[in-house]
């Protein structure tokens, strides 16, 4: 993958709701807050509506998607300033 310009980072932080200057630890916990957020499994229960729940859990799988991508991009900068990823 390449190295992610700042652009990147900017749209990933502001995807993830976080600014600089950030840590490790804030990152992996508001990319897990994130992450339970979106989980599309939790609106299974929300609506009795199928139509409603398709495009609840649509929504959700696209923010899950979001949240994968930006993560991704802010991993790749911590990795290039030699923090340890867990």
């Amino acid at each position: 993958m390449a190295t992610a310009n700042l652009d990147d980072l900017n749209q990933a932080l502001k995807a993830l709701e976080l600014t600089l200057p950030l840590s490790l630890d804030q990152f992996l916990a508001k990319r897990r807050e994130l992450l339970h957020t979106w989980d599309p499994a939790r609106y299974a229960t929300l609506t009795n509506n199928p139509k409603q729940y398709m495009q609840m859990c649509k929504q959700a799988e696209e923010m899950t998607r979001k949240i994968e991508t930006a993560s991704r991009i802010v991993n790749e900068w911590f990795a290039t300033r030699n923090h340890r990823l867990t």
